[in-house]
């Protein structure tokens, strides 16, 4: 391959990484946006490009900027994931004003129970690891940054379902060391 063909695909999948994501396996039921084109990363090479440009942008997040900026940064993916899964949206809209309602519109796709004042969301007793395709390829580490994008989304759940703000808590992730991923809703 020349240089300027290895310009030209470097940069498009490069501008195109989250729509590349959708050749990487996502669960069943999730429908990626694809909002230009679709990248063929069946390739190896493309593949390793992409795998290669998450791990470089989100080491450089986490050296470059301080912990509030990084979370600020992943919570923002949370939300896209939110408003790029349907399954989510579906959630939200089938649980919307009732707490009881959305525990049961959760409990299709997560372990879910109300302790008082709180709501645990559980991917079981243990998963097999982290679900994420974004995560997937990267080593995990002890205060993984990737774990605020499943938080934020399950917030997001939440605060769309009731129009307003709510707490969620990072109990334990797989990526964080865990044995599964669960979070904590706050009620009040």
């Amino acid at each position: 391959m020349n240089r300027k063909d290895f310009l030209q695909e470097a940069i498009g999948a490069g501008c195109c990484v989250f729509a590349a994501l959708h050749a990487l396996d996502l669960p069943a039921g999730v429908k990626q946006a694809t909002a230009g084109p679709v990248w063929d990363i069946a390739d190896d090479q493309e593949q390793a490009f992409v795998q290669n440009w998450l791990t470089d942008l989100l080491s450089t997040i986490q050296t470059e900027l301080d912990r509030e900026t990084q979370v600020k940064l992943i919570e923002g993916c949370g939300r896209g994931c939110y408003r790029r899964h349907a399954f989510k949206q579906e959630i939200a809209a089938d649980g919307a004003g009732d707490v009881d309602r959305l525990i049961e519109a959760l409990k299709r796709n997560f372990e879910v129970w109300r302790e008082g004042d709180t709501v645990h969301i559980r991917y079981g007793e243990q998963s097999p690891g982290c679900y994420c395709p974004a995560a997937r390829y990267r080593e995990p580490e002890p205060n993984d940054l990737h774990c605020e994008c499943s938080r934020t989304s399950h917030q997001t759940i939440w605060e769309v379902a009731f129009g307003h703000p709510f707490k969620v808590d990072i109990l334990e992730s797989v990526r964080r060391g865990g044995k599964t991923c669960h979070f904590l809703v706050h009620l009040s």
